[in-house]
């Protein structure tokens, strides 16, 4: 049977939309919030805001973190920034602006009503940060400091350094101890998620696994989050960390959520690429970086076979042989161009032979003319940890004097190349980030709603503290006021113990296959076949392809 799907967009303009939203949804009051339980899973930036700021309005928190510590959330890995509207260099920038740059950049593909109320609140969740003590950069004034990302024409990035991500967590992680602290959020480390328990047609609890133990367990509650981030690791090789899976999404899925827009995968274009076959995972270069550096390949195609054979460095070719390919093509943007742009004109590039390392997949981002221009110290006030992070793994200095040719200083240029990063798809949810489940509800990457086909840089950590701070503490009042789910739902319901069961049997079959293949063989091969055929650039034939080995790789584990 077709479902219906009610994205529950409220009437009026696009600008009044989440005003009269609020003005109008229904509301718990303090006594009874204390009556109520929230099961959170995941401890990002999403899970971490969404349970400190239940918490903190009364009710009763159950959060789960598959990690030793919420502090070692993936959220961590985000370096360059957060998007906000406030202004402060006033270059044109508006609550509208950030809308409209939002939606174009996901290439129109987003619901305009959720992007909106994410550009209204930007504004608030800097204020909160501040308050809870983050380090933003500032400028010598004291104001706080602003930098471009792509997509963009206008500086509305306030970043720490290039470990943003770390200290929004941490900030977060401040506030959700203070609760665990005041006891209205208990803290579940080292938990796994494994299945949603639906009872009459809500979801009122989860199954999980402790990490330790391996025993499975039961926790009741009146509404389900899922903050579990996104499907990246699908790919091999990605940016996210090996931890980072969708165990817990599949499951909703599974149990009646929708997903939307699965294909919408964002391929990031600065990434140290690849070199070997040993690698877990890939390392992000912060987009912050392509505000000073500049993206370019050899304009002769001997150049690039001399780099490929390494008879041939970065630094010993000229400005007038070098094509800045991203600043030629779109000079309006330069080379801060939307991420998807920039990654396929890097792959364009490479694909035509243009390649600068030996394995012809990489392009340089160079910071010879913004050093010669700003002086070094500069550079490394902004960028210091990231040239430290990428010496450290190339043991190459991205600050080193290389060369000089007719008077003009060249130093040793970075290599990147794209890679899978982010997922814009997940689960489907309507306005109020509410499933196609009653009493579920998915924040942060886990959802679908906000970035359309693309997301736009620094746009990650204002969605995750937007729909943890900001929204879901309004919109889940509007379910949980319905008194008819006050009541408490025990354990030994039937619905629990089939659900647990259901997760117990699965367990036992996939033990029981006793295959010749380590997990991670299985991964690293699903990985190569999602990069190969559902990557940057995907056809009818590679698509089939793609499908043909996935399902003979399903076939082959199962003995």
């Amino acid at each position: 049977m077709t479902k219906i799907l009610d994205s529950k967009i409220p009437a009026g303009p696009v600008a009044e939309k989440w005003t009269n939203y609020k003005a109008h949804q229904r509301l718990v009051n303090p006594k009874n919030k204390l009556k109520l339980d929230v099961i959170v899973v995941g401890t990002g930036l999403a899970g971490a805001s969404a349970a400190a700021s239940l918490g903190e309005m009364g009710f009763n928190v159950y959060n789960f973190c598959i990690q030793d510590s919420p502090r070692r959330a993936h959220s961590i890995a985000a370096q360059g920034g957060i998007n906000a509207a406030k202004n402060y260099q006033n270059d044109g920038d508006s609550v509208y602006r950030l809308f409209y740059d939002t939606v174009k950049g996901g290439d129109y593909r987003a619901r305009e009503a959720n992007v909106y109320r994410l550009a209204e609140v930007s504004n608030d969740i800097i204020d909160q940060c501040v308050a809870q003590g983050v380090p933003f950069a500032r400028e010598y004034g004291g104001m706080l400091a602003n930098r471009s990302f792509g997509g963009a024409q206008v500086s509305r990035t306030f970043y720490a350094k290039g470990q943003t991500g770390q200290q929004l967590l941490l900030g977060a992680y401040s506030s959700l101890s203070a609760q665990i602290q005041a006891g209205k959020v208990k803290l579940y480390t080292r938990y796994e998620m494994e299945d949603v328990v639906i009872v009459d047609g809500h979801a009122r609890g989860i199954i999980a696994k402790n990490l330790v133990t391996g025993k499975l367990e039961r926790f009741t509650a009146n509404a389900v989050v899922i903050a579990t981030g996104g499907y990246g690791n699908t790919y091999f090789l990605s940016t996210n960390a090996m931890g980072c899976n969708c165990t817990a999404a599949v499951q909703c899925y599974r149990k009646g959520a929708y997903m939307a827009n699965p294909s919408y995968v964002q391929i990031h274009p600065t990434c140290i690429p690849v070199h070997g076959d040993k690698q877990s995972k890939l390392t992000l270069m912060s987009e912050s970086l392509r505000n000073d550096g500049r993206i370019w390949v050899p304009k002769k195609l001997e150049d690039a076979k001399a780099l490929q054979a390494g008879t041939k460095k970065g630094s010993d070719i000229p400005e007038e042989d070098r094509d800045y390919y991203l600043e030629r093509r779109y000079p309006a943007f330069g080379n801060l161009v939307p991420r998807d742009v920039a990654s396929r004109a890097a792959k364009e590039r490479c694909d035509h032979g243009f390649g600068v390392n030996n394995t012809g997949l990489a392009v340089f981002l160079d910071f010879s003319e913004s050093i010669n221009r700003l002086g070094i110290d500069t550079i490394l006030q902004r960028y210091g940890n990231l040239f430290d992070m990428y010496e450290e793994i190339t043991d190459v200095n991205p600050g080193e004097l290389a060369n000089e040719i007719n008077g003009v200083k060249y130093y040793n240029p970075m290599m990147i190349f794209p890679a899978i990063h982010y997922t814009m798809g997940g689960i489907w949810v309507d306005y109020e980030l509410m499933t196609t489940v009653p009493g579920l509800f998915s924040i942060g990457e886990c959802n679908f709603s906000d970035h359309g086909a693309n997301r736009l840089g620094a746009s990650a950590l204002m969605q995750g503290l937007a729909d943890g701070y900001f929204v879901l503490p309004y919109t889940i009042q509007n379910y949980l006021a319905d008194q008819a789910l006050w009541a408490k739902v025990p354990t030994d319901r039937p619905e629990f113990d089939e659900a647990e069961k259901a997760v117990s049997a699965e367990i036992d079959r996939l033990m029981s296959i006793h295959g010749k293949r380590s997990v991670d063989s299985i991964h690293k091969e699903l990985g190569h076949i999602m990069w190969e055929y559902v990557g940057m650039g995907r056809t009818k034939e590679g698509l089939e392809e793609g499908l043909k080995q996935l399902k003979a790789l399903r076939e082959g584990i199962q003995h």
